[in-house]
C-alpha cells in the first residue's frame, strides 16, 4: 500500500461528502485535534474506501468530523480476542488461555469517533455495568483462509484503535459475549488507519485508555499473549477473512470490572483510547439509551 495512514472524513463544508485521505501534518494526532475544535488539513485520495484508495490527487480538504476508518457495509463481522494481555489476565485472576479465545461483534457494531455518541442500552443503564476496554484493531485487505504465521501479515492492510465497549452484568451471566458485547455502537474504531509500513513492528505500540482525562489503562503492545500473526493465522483456520474484516486483538489490564470499587461508563463520560506512535486518540462520549 502506498499511504502511511488514512482518514476517512466529513470534510468543512461539505456535510453530505465523505472523503478518505492522508493527513498533511505526518505527525498529527487527528483524533484529538478534531476532539479540540481544529480542522486538520487532509490530502484527498481519488478512492473511496481505504480498501481501494486510489491515488493521491491535488485535492486538500479540513476534517469537520472523523469517521471510523471503514463503513459499516465493509466490515462483515468483527472479531475480538479476549483475554490476551498477560496483565489483565492476572487483574482478574485468569490463567493465560492455551490457544487465543475468539468471540464476534456484528457490523452494526461499528461506531465513529466523537462526536458520533455510543449508546449505553437500557438493559446495561439499568445494571449500570457499561464498561470499557482499549484495543488495537488490526484491517485485512485480502481475502484469505488458513493462512500461517509466516504468511499472516502478506493480509494486514493497517492498525487503528478501537474500544470493545461491553456490558458486564450480561457477560458473567452468560457463557458467550456476543450479547454481551455486540449491541449498537459497541465497537467505536479509529481515528486513522496507519498502514504497516509504518508500523512495521506493532509490538513497539503503547496503549493508554483514559476515562474522563484519567489513566485506567496504560500498557506496551509487548504485553500481548497472542501477537498480531498469531492472532491473524487463528481466526483464518478453516474460516474465510474476506476485506474490512476487523479484529481487534484484546485489552490490557485497568478495566472498569477490575477496580476497586468498579469504574463503569455512565451518560456523559468521554472515553479516550491513545495508542502511539502513528494511530493518535479514538474519543468516544456516551449517552444513555432513553
Amino acid at each position: 500500500m502506498t499511504f502511511s495512514r488514512l482518514v476517512r472524513f466529513v470534510p468543512v463544508g461539505k456535510p453530505d461528502a465523505i472523503f478518505i485521505g492522508e493527513p498533511v501534518d505526518s505527525d498529527a494526532d487527528i483524533g484529538l485535534a478534531t476532539y479540540q475544535g481544529r480542522q486538520p488539513e487532509v490530502r484527498v485520495y481519488s478512492g473511496e474506501s481505504a480498501l481501494n484508495p486510489g491515488s493521491l490527487t491535488d485535492k486538500v480538504e479540513k476534517i469537520e468530523s472523523v469517521l471510523a476508518p471503514l463503513a459499516q457495509e465493509e466490515v462483515g463481522t468483527v472479531r475480538c480476542i479476549g483475554l490476551n494481555y498477560k496483565q489483565h489476565a492476572e487483574e482478574v485472576k485468569m490463567s493465560p488461555p492455551p490457544e487465543p479465545v475468539l468471540f464476534l461483534k456484528p457490523s452494526t457494531s461499528l461506531a465513529d469517533p466523537y462526536p458520533q455518541p455510543t449508546i449505553i442500552p437500557k438493559f446495561t443503564v439499568q445494571d449500570d455495568t457499561a464498561d470499557y476496554e482499549s484495543e488495537l484493531a488490526v484491517i485485512i485487505f485480502k481475502r484469505c483462509k488458513n493462512v500461517s504465521e509466516a504468511d499472516a501479515m502478506d493480509y494486514v492492510l493497517g492498525y487503528t484503535a478501537a474500544n470493545d465497549v461491553s456490558s458486564r452484568k450480561s457477560q458473567f451471566s452468560q457463557s458467550q459475549w456476543c450479547f454481551s458485547k455486540g449491541f449498537d455502537g459497541s465497537c467505536p474504531i479509529g481515528p486513522v488507519l496507519a498502514s504497516t509500513s509504518l508500523i512495521p513492528d506493532p509490538s513497539k505500540l503503547r496503549i493508554r485508555g483514559l476515562k474522563n482525562g484519567k489513566t485506567m489503562q496504560d500498557c506496551g503492545i509487548d504485553d500481548l499473549i497472542f501477537d498480531i500473526p498469531r492472532i491473524v493465522s487463528f481466526c483464518s483456520q478453516g474460516t474465510t477473512l474476506t476485506p474490512g474484516t476487523v479484529i481487534i486483538t484484546g485489552t490490557p489490564a485497568g478495566v472498569g470490572a477490575g477496580k476497586t470499587p468498579p469504574e463503569y461508563l455512565r451518560s456523559g463520560d468521554e472515553f479516550a483510547v491513545e495508542i502511539l506512535p502513528h494511530i493518535g486518540t479514538l474519543i468516544t462520549r456516551f449517552k444513555s439509551e432513553q
